[in-house]
C-alpha cells in the first residue's frame, strides 16, 4: 500500500470523528490546508498542515480521550510516522505545532483567551503555556516560523459548515513532498 493510500485509509477510518470542535478530523485537516494554500504556503507546509493531526488518526484510543485527562502526544506520533515518508519540512512543523500553541499562549497577549474550550483543555494536558526560557529555546528552533504559521491555520480551521476543497485536492502536493 502506498503512503497516499495509507493516509486516505486513516482519514476513511477515523476522519469523521469529531474532537471537541464541532467538526470532523477530516473537515479540520482540509480547512487548515486550504487556509495554508490561500496564504501562499509551499507544498511542504500545505502537506504538514493537512497532516498535522494524523497522530489522532493512527491510534485506537477514543476520540474524546482528552476528556479523560490523557494527552495522546499526537504531534510526536504523527511526526514519527510521517518521517518514514517525508522530510523535515513536513515533519518538523507537525512535531512542533503543539509547542507552537504553548509558545503563543505565553508570548501573545490574548491568545489563550481566543482558544476554543477543547484547545484550552488540550493545552493544559500538553504542559500549559511555556516558561520564558522554553519560549526562547523554541523560537530558536529551525522551522519555528512554519510551526507558528501551521498553528494559526490550526486555530482558524474549525469552521462549522465550511465548504472548501476535498482531500483529493491536496494529494498531488502530498505526493510531491514524498522523500
Amino acid at each position: 500500500m502506498s503512503v497516499i493510500d495509507e493516509i486516505c485509509t486513516a482519514f476513511e477510518r477515523r476522519g469523521q470523528e469529531t474532537y471537541g470542535e464541532g467538526i470532523s478530523q477530516l473537515e479540520h485537516a482540509v480547512q487548515c490546508a486550504a487556509f495554508a494554500e490561500r496564504d501562499g504556503a509551499d507544498a511542504a507546509l500545505v502537506t504538514a498542515t493537512l497532516l498535522h493531526d494524523i497522530g489522532h488518526l493512527l491510534h485506537d484510543l477514543p476520540a474524546d480521550v482528552a476528556d479523560s485527562g490523557i494527552d495522546t502526544q499526537h504531534e510526536a506520533s504523527g511526526s514519527a510516522w510521517l518521517s518514514r515518508h517525508f522530510g523535515l519540512a513536513v515533519t518538523e512543523p507537525v512535531r512542533m505545532h503543539v509547542a507552537a500553541k504553548r509558545y503563543l499562549a505565553t508570548m501573545e497577549p490574548g491568545y489563550f483567551d481566543r482558544l476554543s474550550d477543547a484547545s484550552k483543555v488540550s493545552l493544559r494536558l500538553q504542559g500549559g503555556p511555556m516558561t520564558a526560557t522554553q519560549a526562547a529555546t523554541f523560537a530558536a528552533e529551525p522551522f519555528f516560523t512554519d510551526a507558528i504559521r501551521l498553528r494559526r491555520w490550526d486555530e482558524e480551521g474549525k469552521i462549522f459548515g465550511y465548504h472548501g476543497p476535498a482531500l483529493d485536492h491536496f494529494l498531488p502536493q502530498v505526493q510531491a513532498c514524498l522523500a
